[in-house]
């Protein structure tokens, strides 16, 4: 398992070598580069480090436990530990997602149900923002589509992790598993008789590309401009200040009217494109690849249930994973963490099977 270990731990000393030069930082794109993978390795490299300290430790204990029997108890704390530091190392050496360092553009759109879907959606907006708020992660509404009662028929959130986060610690690492339809149970606001309906609400979560990730020509767009309205159709403003992108060669729409500028408009919608285009080239890149090395998690189809809210029992679960817990309100009010985690954990176990199966 750790036959690839020393390699890294060569690299980790190059690198380190190489960004002790200060001619390095002349070239920020290349010094930023390097400093990514720098940090990447070093907990690979403290594990092992640490992986092989306790071994000689317990060699060590072992020789005075044969003199003093006291020394045995040491022996299984170290041997424990021992076993805890080779699963971190396993962990760590299972090829990961490659964004997941990066922020994101998380959109909700209103699905089956009608005024009650963009409720929820509403709902699903403001769970996400706090859930943001808790973990110190910087929220931007790019795009917003208001509905008649207060709720959202779709709406564009970018989503950025603080500065000096740790490798691997982005924003993509945890909201990834958000997307896929989310199912409602409860008795709408607009319901006299009192009865359970169910809506739907589609969540699409993208990594947030930069430019040099995604190539778009000067060919490639149609630009149009058009006069922004509000719910029920009102006027928002007297100028043609919202922007709807084309990409022509995927066919992909993206329209944004949520500021008063036409400029700011037609930048929010090229940060929504960029996204959508690097998620598709992604998506096509993993259905190529071996379906051993995709994550069960990851792979699930985004038309599918991925999660049930059910406000009567206050019960939310999670289809994929098998979570299930009753405690709804506090989810909706973003403490999402524990529901991420199974996802998490379920994708880290999947990703050490594959890695195991010498895939």
């Amino acid at each position: 398992m750790f036959e690839a270990v020393e390699e890294l731990i060569g690299e980790h000393a190059d690198l380190e070598k190489q960004l002790a030069d200060p001619a390095v930082h002349a070239d920020q794109a290349n010094a930023r580069k390097l400093n990514k993978r720098y940090a990447e390795l070093t907990p690979i490299v403290t594990a092992y480090r640490s992986w092989r300290q306790t071994g000689d430790d317990i060699g060590t204990a072992r020789e005075l436990a044969a003199d003093d029997p006291d020394f045995a108890a040491e022996v299984k704390e170290l041997e424990k530990e021992r076993e805890e530091l080779t699963e971190r190392l396993r962990l760590l050496l299972v090829p990961r997602d490659p964004s997941d360092d990066k922020d994101v553009i998380l959109e909700v759109k209103a699905g089956e149900g009608g005024e009650e879907s963009a409720l929820f959606a509403g709902d699903l907006l403001r769970m996400y923002l706090r859930y943001a708020e808790r973990v110190g992660w910087k929220t931007e509404i790019l795009d917003a589509n208001a509905s008649d009662l207060g709720g959202y028929k779709d709406v564009q959130v970018a989503v950025k992790a603080r500065a000096g986060r740790e490798a691997g610690h982005g924003v993509w690492a945890r909201l990834k598993y958000e997307g896929g339809v989310h199912r409602v149970q409860r008795v709408p606001a607009t319901e006299s008789q009192g009865r359970i309906h169910t809506s739907a609400v589609g969540v699409l979560v993208t990594p947030e590309a930069e430019d040099v990730e995604v190539e778009i020509g000067p060919n490639d767009l149609r630009i149009d401009v058009y006069r922004s309205s509000g719910p029920g159709g009102q006027s928002v403003n007297t100028t043609d200040s919202a922007v709807r992108i084309t990409h022509l060669p995927s066919g992909l729409v993206v329209s944004c009217q949520n500021e008063k500028s036409q400029l700011q408009n037609k930048e929010s919608a090229m940060r929504i494109l960029r996204s959508r285009l690097l998620a598709a080239a992604q998506e096509e890149a993993e259905r190529e690849a071996s379906d051993a090395r995709r994550s069960q998690v990851r792979t699930v189809d985004r038309s599918e249930r991925i999660r049930t809210y059910n406000f009567p029992e206050n019960r939310i679960s999670d289809h994929r994973v098998g979570f299930k817990a009753y405690n709804l309100d506090q989810v909706l009010d973003g403490d999402l963490d524990t529901m991420i985690q199974a996802c998490v954990d379920a994708d880290s176990a999947a990703r050490l099977a594959a890695a195991g199966d010498g895939s």
